[in-house]
């Protein structure tokens, strides 16, 4: 499948720049909002601290279209206080952005003015980084928000964070969620967002076999693994699933296709789309189904590692085809809340494919593995998986950003 999107490389080539997005989601795990992160350099996280940074963030978000980095909800963007003081933010849609203070930053009366102001004008506020000193922040009732770490504040300093907000209408959103551990711990303290990756790695139910509407499915992927495909083995499986059906068409129908005639049957569909196609398309509806019931943002970010491996694969020497299929179904554990030991057995994979959905250390699993550090956000650590396998890092960030906008097209079907 060719881009969809022209590429629009990330500017500032002589200095390595990084482009992040985080999920915030509520406590039924209903998407939020992203938080957008940026880096400069290698060494870790600038948040947007820096001047520079805020401007370079700003730049992204205006290059590539706030809608299509955020799926139309709110951005949260650190900024510095140049930032807030200056003119920088206006550019931006005070409807769509959600502007981050860091907690350390001196509350002067030039940033409560400029906070105030921005306030006035309809942006959102969140006070981030936040401990309990020993005087509440001056900026405390003004915000909308308030992040906090809770590897950074124990259950006292949260008692008080919360009695002094109640009353108010400041919501408190817990950062580092990457574990359903952190997850509850949070949700009983009384947070009302979240921001990580927890859902990724959902608590796992052992089922004696699986639903027989899933091994229609497993079958289904098995057919569309065959090189040509068999029509008359996959369209009765097909028409079996009303849903997947209606999804199959509908998909064929949307943006990511750009067919000008209308689809009636699976048969024409096939052949209107071509086979490579048909196969990301139908992957695309199995994953839908079999993620019913789970966070909608497990798809997304199935979708975006997809597209993600199948761009690098030929970067590094390894088959776009098979890439982009170890990318979608790397979550495949947390959409049916099975275990992936179990799951890997039922796949019609090279073995090589399956250990690295096992998560075992094999070149094929190089690329998903970078991307995994990558989402929680932990640079040193994707770092030295690329020197591992000489990845060029750059090329990666590009190859993410480009995945992220895709992904906004991929899903778009009413």
């Amino acid at each position: 499948m060719g881009p969809l999107v022209g590429e629009a490389p990330l500017r500032g080539a002589t200095e390595l720049r990084y482009l992040l997005r985080q999920p915030i989601v509520d406590v039924h795990n209903q998407l939020h909002g992203y938080e957008l992160l940026f880096q400069l350099g290698s060494h870790g996280p600038s948040g947007g601290h820096g001047l520079h940074a805020t401007r370079a963030i700003l730049d992204d978000v205006l290059l590539f279209g706030l809608d299509k980095l955020t799926n139309q909800l709110p951005a949260f963007i650190t900024c510095s206080a140049e930032a807030l003081s200056e003119p920088l933010v206006s550019l931006l849609p005070p409807e769509g952005v959600v502007l981050e203070i860091p907690e350390q930053l001196e509350a002067s009366p030039k940033l409560i003015g400029a906070c105030r102001a921005l306030k006035e004008d309809g942006f959102r506020l969140a006070l981030v980084d936040f401990s309990w000193g020993e005087m509440p922040h001056t900026l405390l009732q003004t915000v909308d928000y308030v992040k906090v770490n809770l590897a950074r504040m124990d259950h006292a300093g949260l008692e008080r964070l919360r009695r002094s907000l109640e009353g108010t209408p400041v919501a408190m959103i817990a950062e580092k969620i990457d574990t359903q551990e952190a997850f509850q711990k949070a949700k009983a303290e009384g947070f009302a967002f979240f921001q990580g990756v927890h859902f990724c790695y959902p608590d796992l139910i052992e089922k004696a076999k699986v639903p027989a509407n899933r091994v229609l499915h497993v079958d289904l992927l098995r057919l569309l693994r065959c090189d040509p495909l068999d029509l008359k083995k996959i369209v009765p499986l097909v028409k079996r699933d009303t849903s997947l059906v209606y999804r199959l068409l509908k998909l064929v129908n949307s943006p990511i296709c750009a067919i000008r005639q209308e689809v009636q049957s699976i048969e024409l569909a096939i052949l209107a789309l071509g086979e490579s196609t048909f196969r990301k398309i139908a992957l695309l509806a199995i994953l839908s189904e079999l993620n019913a019931g789970q966070p909608a943002e497990v798809l997304r970010m199935a979708l975006i590692r997809a597209r993600f491996c199948e761009l690098a694969a030929a970067s590094c020497g390894l088959d776009a085809e098979e890439q982009y299929l170890l990318g979608m179904m790397s979550l495949l554990s947390a959409m049916l809340r099975e275990p992936m030991e179990r799951l890997v057995h039922e796949l019609p994979l090279r073995e090589e494919i399956r250990k690295a959905l096992r998560g075992e250390d094999v070149r094929e699993r190089s690329l998903l593995a970078w991307l995994e550090f990558h989402e929680r956000n932990e640079v040193l650590k994707a770092n030295a998986m690329a020197d591992t396998y000489q990845l060029n890092v750059q090329k990666l960030e590009q190859y993410y950003v480009d995945a992220i906008m895709w992904e906004s097209l991929a899903l778009r079907v009413s």
